[in-house]
Formats: structure tokens, C-alpha cells, sequence
């Protein structure tokens, strides 16, 4: 079985988990669990603090009941998103156009839900930026799905042809452009019929990526099993903390990309008048960005709550995580009730201030995650998740 790294390696600054490839050992660098008198660690310890005899019904949770069901949830999206596109094309008409603007939302909302796993499959072949490239700072692919539509470049409307092309063109921030963007209302009659093409071909191949990933899940002796039975055999996660901190990783990233690529790009001076660039915001042509925000918070909450993350709390310290809870209730609360255009939400003063309240309390939920939950259960000293340091 291909041995799937915890973390992409392009991340590897930030993560607790990038020690154990950086220092070759199964700690972090013999700062977080090494005795006070600098002695080597014991191999086969386990934090005190980690309530070990939980962690593989947290971590079998975590796979079966929120991550698997996740990337299906994704496949049948995407398939509908396909279908849709399909059916425009053949049939052009305004009213088949809603119907592909409906099921592209549904896979934004499906892969909101999903997206915090920046971990194994999903990290292979460059399908996260298969599916979406974002942040796209210099408008580097945006240029190039101009080119292509100009063009008309033929290479386009053929996935496999299409998958061979730079990532930027063939995820859902290139169909988002086909479906919203200039020139968006030609898909609907017989004059956008290359667009059309080109959207049904990332939409296809948008729905092949996420069932792969699917099926790397759900394959019996993959990366699920690796992450359910922690041994030393295993290639993911050696021992038990291991598997916590990785689990832990996961919230915190996940929590941590909603506050810098989906709240802060948008929100910079979002207080002043006429502060913020909506322009900047993810899907901010379809409208989704808030919807995406609250997918990805709703998301990351399911996985702390279903998971039974705070299990692995001691017993006093179960205070945790009922705040963990109670905050992302709060920020999953404050999200939803953001829900419309985030340009809307920019002109309007009120919901600006809700807005900047939102950003606080994510930063709050980070900490809390990193410093309090991780330091909890014994796996945070001398090492941040939050900052890499």
C-alpha cells in the first residue's frame, strides 16, 4: 500500500505532524515529550494526558461516520453537476442554465463539507487543485479560462485533453466563470455552445476527481484502515499520538484556511466605509461565499462533535471542549445568518460588524484548538499548530 503522508509537504512548516518527518522521529523533535533531565524519549510513550483508550473509536468515527460519508455526499453532487451541464448543452434554454447554477451550488455546499481533509487521497495527483484552485492572488488562471473561451480552444472540451492543462482551468472556480461570470448568459442558447462544452468537461472532471478520492477511502486496506488501527507498522500514524495529533491538525487547519483564505482576503479594512474586496472573496460571482464559510464551519464542527474528539480530554479538562462546542456553534451560528452575497454583506454596516465578530471568534476557536485542546491531552508543548513554530 502507497504510504500517505499526514500532511502535503508544501505544508509541512505548519503542521505538528511535518516533525515526525523532519526530525525522524515520532515526537517533535524531542520538544513536546521529552523528560526534563533531555533524556531520549521513550519510544512506546504515550502523553499522560491523552486518553489513549478512546482514540480508535474517535479516529474509526472521524473515517465512517464523517469522512467517508463526505466524499460520497461529494460524488453524487458532482454527478448531478455533470448530468446538469450535460443537459444544457444539449438542450440550451435559460431554464436548464438555473438548473446548472442549482447543482453547482450543490457541490460548492458538498465540498464545503468535505474540504477540511487536506490530508492523503486528496493531496495525490494535485486533486485538491483539481477541484478547486484558490486562492488565485495574480488572476493567473482566471486569465487563463478567458484564454480558453476566446479561443476556443478545442483541447478544452475533452476531460482528458482538459486534465492535462494547468490545474487553474478544470476546477469549480473555472466553471464558477463559465456559469457567472462575463458572457455567463450565452450558456443558455445556441451562440455558448463551446462554453457550455468546456464547463460540461470540468464538471466531469471535477466528478472523476472526487470519486477517486472516494473510492481511496473506501478501499478496505487504504488509507481509512491506516488511519483507524495507529501501530508501528502503520505508514500514516505510528502510535496513538500520532493519530491524535493529526486528527488535531486537521481542526486546526481546517479552522485555520476559513479564517485565511475564505474570511481574511475579503475582510481586510472591512470596518471602514466602503472597506473590504468583495472581488477577492471565494465564488463571490455565484454568491457562495458565505455559504461556503458556514459549509466549512458546519464541517469542521461535525467532525469535532461526531468524532467525540473531547473523549480524548482527561477527565478534568472536559471543560474544553464543551467551549470548543459552544464556539463553533457560535461561528457556525454567525455564519449561516451571513448567508447572502458578500457584497451585500460589505455594504451593509451591521452585518460588517457581525462580520468582524465572526473573523474574532474563528481566531478564538484556533487558539482554543491549538493551545487549550492540544495542550490538554499533552501533544502542544513547545510546538504550535497555529504558527509552526
Amino acid at each position: 500500500m502507497r504510504a500517505f503522508l499526514p500532511f502535503p509537504r508544501r505544508r509541512l512548516a505548519g503542521l505538528a505532524t511535518a516533525a515526525l518527518l523532519v526530525c525522524g522521529s515520532a515526537f517533535f523533535c524531542g520538544q513536546a515529550f521529552a523528560t526534563q533531565d533531555n533524556q531520549d524519549p521513550d519510544p512506546n510513550f504515550v502523553p499522560h494526558l491523552l486518553q489513549a483508550d478512546h482514540l480508535p473509536q474517535v479516529m474509526a468515527r472521524a473515517v465512517d461516520e464523517v469522512i467517508r460519508p463526505g466524499y460520497r455526499a461529494m460524488g453524487a453532487s458532482t454527478a448531478k453537476l455533470s448530468q446538469a451541464l450535460g443537459g444544457l448543452c444539449a438542450a440550451p434554454s435559460p431554464a436548464h442554465l438555473a438548473e446548472a447554477r442549482a447543482a453547482f451550488a450543490e457541490t460548492v455546499r458538498s465540498w464545503a463539507a468535505i474540504e477540511f481533509v487536506q490530508v492523503g487521497p486528496v493531496m495525490e495527483d494535485a486533486r485538491m487543485e483539481r477541484i478547486l484552485f484558490f486562492p488565485d492572488r495574480k488572476g493567473l488562471g482566471l486569465k487563463q479560462v478567458q484564454r480558453i473561451l476566446a479561443e476556443k480552444d478545442q483541447t478544452a472540451l475533452k476531460p482528458d485533453t482538459l486534465r492535462a492543462k494547468s490545474v487553474a482551468v478544470q476546477g469549480l472556480t473555472s466553471l464558477e466563470f463559465v456559469l457567472y461570470g462575463t458572457g455567463a448568459d450565452s450558456v443558455a442558447t445556441a451562440e455558448g455552445a463551446f462554453r457550455c462544452g468546456y464547463g460540461a468537461a470540468i464538471a466531469t472532471n471535477v466528478q472523476r476527481t472526487a470519486d477517486e478520492i472516494a473510492a481511496a477511502w473506501e478501499a478496505p486496506d487504504g488509507v481509512a484502515k491506516a488511519w483507524k488501527q495507529p501501530g508501528p507498522d502503520n505508514p500514516v500514524y505510528r502510535d496513538a499520538s500520532e493519530a491524535a495529533t493529526g486528527l488535531l491538525g486537521v481542526l486546526v487547519h481546517g479552522v485555520e484556511n476559513v479564517r485565511d483564505q475564505r474570511i481574511r482576503p475579503f475582510l481586510a479594512d472591512g470596518l471602514q466605509e466602503g472597506g473590504g474586496r468583495p472581488k477577492q472573496a471565494i465564488y463571490w460571482r455565484s454568491g457562495l461565499t458565505m455559504a461556503a464559510v458556514s459549509g466549512n464551519l458546519n464541517a469542521l464542527k461535525r467532525l469535532f462533535d461526531v468524532s467525540g474528539a473531547g473523549a480524548l480530554l482527561p477527565e478534568d479538562k472536559q471543560t474544553v471542549a464543551a467551549e470548543i462546542d459552544a464556539l463553533f456553534t457560535r461561528v457556525t451560528n454567525a455564519a449561516e445568518a451571513l448567508n447572502r452575497p458578500v457584497e451585500e454583506v460589505l455594504s451593509d454596516r451591521s452585518a460588517r460588524s457581525q462580520l468582524d465578530v465572526l473573523s474574532l471568534n474563528v481566531e478564538t476557536l484556533l487558539d482554543k484548538l491549538n493551545k487549550d485542546f492540544g495542550g490538554a491531552i499533552g501533544l502542544t508543548a513547545g510546538f504550535s499548530f497555529a504558527d509552526g513554530d
